[in-house]
């Protein structure tokens, strides 16, 4: 059998992306960092707040110092992930050449980018999202919606102007975004496919999904 995701998640350091949205050097980034570490491993529901204090060596109450309970730990993950995600395809989209084609593709890019190099963050976020209370949830809510209406919003613009023919453009985004979500599951960081290669081959399975016309 082969080893489960999680597993071989374990066997890196999970670190935060080096984004404004994740907190500065100290004992509330190295909780987060090692929270991350044991949820990408072990999942968030067979973790517990004992074993996130028996890994950074301090005593449970030390934890409840900088975050109210485990859930709230997770929710400053999924909020870190979510913002990284989005400044990621919101930066993407406005330099790519403002034609819909263009635009899907560095979407798609910079989506792939983001959980191949991410691997840790992008699995808890994606698989650990509804974990979390309404409430929690709503900040990364607010982006994961934004994110998806950007690309759908493209491709519709991209059928308006006979760029693209896709069977079903809900279906077919929601697709794409989840080609994108399934990297951490099977994707080796430093194996033998580059991740510029990734990024490319995605982009470019997008535009086919999408019955892109050759030349728009």
């Amino acid at each position: 059998m082969s080893t489960p995701p999680r597993s071989r998640l374990r066997a890196t350091d999970a670190q935060l992306p080096p984004t404004p949205a994740a907190p500065a050097e100290g004992t509330r980034r190295r909780i987060l960092e090692t929270a991350l570490q044991l949820f990408a491993s072990r999942g968030y529901h067979d973790t517990s707040i004992r074993d996130l204090a028996t890994a950074l060596e301090l005593r449970p109450s030390a934890l409840y110092a900088h975050f109210a309970a485990k859930d709230h730990v997770l929710a400053e993950l999924v909020r870190i992930g979510h913002e990284a995600h989005f400044e990621a395809l919101e930066t993407a989209f406005r330099d790519a050449r403002p034609t819909p084609s263009a635009q899907v593709q560095a979407l798609v890019h910079a989506h792939t980018r983001v959980h191949a190099e991410n691997p840790q963050l992008a699995m808890v976020v994606n698989e650990e999202f509804y974990a979390l209370s309404e409430e929690l949830a709503a900040p990364a809510q607010v982006l994961r919606d934004k994110a998806n209406a950007m690309l759908l919003d493209t491709i519709r613009r991209g059928m308006a102007q006979g760029q693209f023919s896709p069977l079903h453009p809900e279906i077919t985004a929601a697709a794409i975004v989840g080609m994108g979500s399934r990297i951490p599951h099977w994707f080796e960081p430093g194996g033998p496919i580059a991740v510029e290669t990734l990024a490319d081959t995605h982009a470019q399975l997008a535009l086919r999904m999408l019955g892109h016309t050759a030349g728009t």
